[in-house]
């Protein structure tokens, strides 16, 4: 299957950040086969092109990559606003979690995953935390599946001083990551993977977090925990340990570059410098951050330090969307009124941290940028619009003006998945109206 995109404002988010306009990209299978803007190969591909798409009036870009969300919680969206986060987990989040039903993950997963297709995601890390049955994980990754997007499942446990419904035996714990690995990691030609981690510093024992951590060491897997997210954190694991998370995480030997830190908002230098040698990476949410007045993350802190940072939305019970183009704004709009500094991040690095930063998240060197050899990840925004045109410098454009409901076409692993603002593969307003009945038995099902 060849797909020929032509007349696009190419955005080719490479070293040089170099800008294509009426440029074209000739996709074969799942990769780039070719970029340029030379008119007469323009038409020698499109003549051999299984499929066209007329980009005009379109900014083609790499996928964005949503490294850190809880796909479960699109049944969540608006349920606790106004409350902080170990009450909007506790009196909230939890309960509405365990009164979930085998098959209302399969909907929320697939909900969320072609949420985050239409709002420019074209991979989702999804932190999945609740096993109240067996196959819940198994029903994420085949929302996943059914949803054409990039998939990557953080299969994630607690087993002390956590909801006792939500928490499993270490031995479970082991056996069911086993499990999950030999069947999904690697499916669908490698758009599905897996990766692990602890829930956070004080729900999971040190034992199993070691013994966690050998596995996907042995796998060759990403490990992502939720550090440093509030004060709270921070003082329950020095109550616990006598140590800040990072420091603690350092104790136990878990930090190398494949340990990402979800949130990191109240890290102290030192744990910022523990974290630059270990060569591990942050994943920063910031309209999350916000929403749950949990702070504000130093950025420029660990962009100083070379730290990488991938960027996410957090699930839609704490934000209460995953839209990723929004999501660049805010990420360059909080440091700046927070530094007083109008310079502290350009849209070039939002953008990059959005797509390159995610990149490293999902732990794939062929994604980020737009290539020869590169995977067929992409998106095409339209600009002529009026919150939009007129464009001067197309990444402004995106990071500043595009939102979500801009995305026009979205294709991953070379295959179209969204065109024309809707999802080829699934049929939105029954899935949307399944959702809400599901919703509303819920509901009825936590009164009773």
């Amino acid at each position: 299957m060849s797909i020929f995109i032509k007349n696009g404002w190419l955005v080719l988010n490479n070293e040089n950040r170099e800008i294509i306009k009426d440029g074209y990209i000739y996709i074969e299978n799942d990769s780039i086969s070719e970029i340029g803007k030379e008119r007469i190969r323009s038409i020698e591909l499109e003549n051999i092109a299984d499929e066209t798409i007329d980009a005009k009036g379109k900014i083609v870009l790499p996928g964005l990559v949503n490294a850190h969300t809880h796909l479960f919680q699109t049944y969540m969206r608006g349920l606790a606003d106004d409350k902080p986060l170990l009450n909007w987990l506790k009196e909230e989040v939890w309960p509405f979690a365990i009164l979930m039903e085998e098959e209302d993950f399969y909907l929320a997963a697939l909900i969320g995953s072609l949420e985050n297709l239409k709002t420019g995601a074209t991979s989702v890390i999804d932190q999945h935390y609740i096993h109240t049955y067996k196959t819940t994980s198994e029903k994420v990754f085949k929302a996943m599946e059914a949803s054409g997007i990039r998939g990557n499942l953080c299969r994630v446990f607690a087993d002390r001083g956590y909801e006792e419904k939500l928490s499993e035996k270490p031995e479970v714990i082991l056996s069911e990551l086993e499990k999950t690995y030999s069947e999904w990691h690697g499916k669908q030609e490698g758009r599905l993977t897996m990766s692990l981690g602890p829930i956070n510093p004080w729900g999971v024992s040190p034992e199993t977090i070691i013994k966690t951590k050998e596995f996907a060491k042995a796998k060759g897997l990403k490990y992502q925990i939720h550090t440093a997210e509030t004060r709270d954190v921070v003082q329950t694991s020095i109550d616990n340990y006598g140590l800040r998370n990072v420091d603690f995480f350092e104790s136990l030997g878990i930090l190398d570059e494949d340990t990402q830190l979800a949130h990191s908002v109240w890290l102290s230098p030192l744990e910022i410098e523990t974290v630059r040698k270990r060569g591990s990476m942050v994943v920063h949410c910031p309209v999350a951050n916000m929403y749950l007045a949990s702070g504000v993350a130093p950025l420029p802190a660990f962009r100083k330090a070379g730290i990488p940072v991938a960027l996410a939305t957090d699930g839609p019970g704490s934000n209460n969307s995953q839209d990723m183009l929004s999501t660049l704004k805010y990420t360059a709009l909080l440091q700046k009124v927070n530094t007083l500094n109008a310079q502290i991040l350009y849209p070039e690095d939002v953008l990059e941290m959005a797509t390159l930063g995610g990149a490293n998240a999902m732990g794939m060197k062929n994604l980020g940028y737009l290539d020869k050899g590169m995977k067929a990840d992409i998106i095409l925004v339209d600009w002529q619009k009026p919150h939009i045109a007129p464009v001067h410098k197309p990444v402004s454009s995106i990071v500043y003006n595009a939102n979500g409901n801009d995305v026009d076409t979205v294709i991953v692993d070379g295959k179209i998945v969204v065109r024309n603002k809707a999802s080829v593969l699934v049929d939105e307003m029954a899935l949307i109206e399944e959702c809400q009945e599901r919703v509303e038995y819920l509901k009825t099902k936590k009164l009773r």
